[in-house]
């Protein structure tokens, strides 16, 4: 069984209600953040993990958006370690790692100040970061993870994972449009968590900065279509654009059931869904 948590499903503009884009998925023993948005610590402590408890982070693209508490894991996981330090696994597209050194850097004062202050913090955070476009990313463990390319242009390059798991697969899929990439890692996995815009609604709102936002994400229908072409079980959907008041996600599902014949998730942040046994 994978379980997937919806830890935050806000867009760029603050919701107080709704954090910023992330998921965490869990497999096993196994904890991986897809993403870190604002808010996404206090969203880990309510599903009852850590920073310190992931195996992995795992960032889609480098939109703000989806980035702005990585800073803050990469403290957390380092501060609330008490045992032999790991390094932190991150894991992006290119452009990913000079990411985090830049976040390493502003960091530089308050890590000075941890390792002046505790004698059993001798040494700066530790962490591993991989920069991959497609392929199966190497770690350690049960999960075996995957990544291809999505279509998020101008945002280039931006990526999915696939996590597989004994006899189950979950997608997760950053801000794209339909593309190649993200069809080939849906082939033969159970569930898909997609990023989703009402474009019906923004395509009416009179803000050319607004409308924008349909040049480059996927509408209900067609993350909807996606899932049905890969014959996915269970849709979940996130990043809702415009946020629909909680427990109001109704015609969200109407829509996604004009295209898509499985299960149809979306709700809160912390919704939960699980795949498999």
């Amino acid at each position: 069984m994978i379980a997937i948590t919806l830890l935050g499903t806000g867009t760029p503009i603050p919701d107080p209600n709704r954090a910023g884009p992330a998921t965490l998925i869990q497999a096993g023993e196994e904890n991986y953040l897809v993403d870190a948005g604002r808010g996404v610590l206090m969203r880990l402590a309510a599903a009852g993990c850590g920073a310190n408890m992931l195996d992995a982070v795992l960032i889609t693209h480098l939109h703000s958006d989806h980035i702005t508490d990585l800073n803050d894991v990469i403290t957390s996981a380092w501060v609330t370690t008490f045992s032999e330090q790991k390094p932190l696994q991150i894991v992006g597209p290119p452009g990913i790692k000079e990411a985090v050194d830049r976040l390493l850097h502003f960091l530089s004062s308050d890590i000075g100040y941890r390792i002046a202050h505790h004698a059993d913090l001798n040494d700066p955070p530790a962490v591993n970061v991989i920069e991959i476009e497609s392929g199966v990313v190497e770690f350690e463990g049960d999960v075996k993870i995957s990544t291809e390319p999505t279509d998020h242009r101008p945002v280039d390059p931006t990526i999915a994972f696939r996590f597989d798991y004994q006899n189950d697969a979950v997608v997760v899929a950053g801000d794209t449009i339909p593309c190649a990439g993200l069809d080939k890692l849906c082939t033969g996995a159970q569930g898909l968590v997609h990023t989703a815009i009402r474009k019906d609604v923004i395509e009416n709102i009179p803000i050319q900065r607004l409308q924008d936002v349909c040049d480059y994400h996927s509408s209900v229908e067609e993350a909807s279509q996606t899932a049905e072409r890969a014959e996915i079980n269970t849709l979940v959907l996130t990043h809702y654009v415009p946020a629909f008041p909680s427990g109001q996600g109704d015609e969200w599902k109407e829509i996604a059931s004009q295209h898509f014949s499985g299960e149809i998730e979306l709700g809160d942040d912390l919704h939960r869904v699980e795949i498999g046994e």
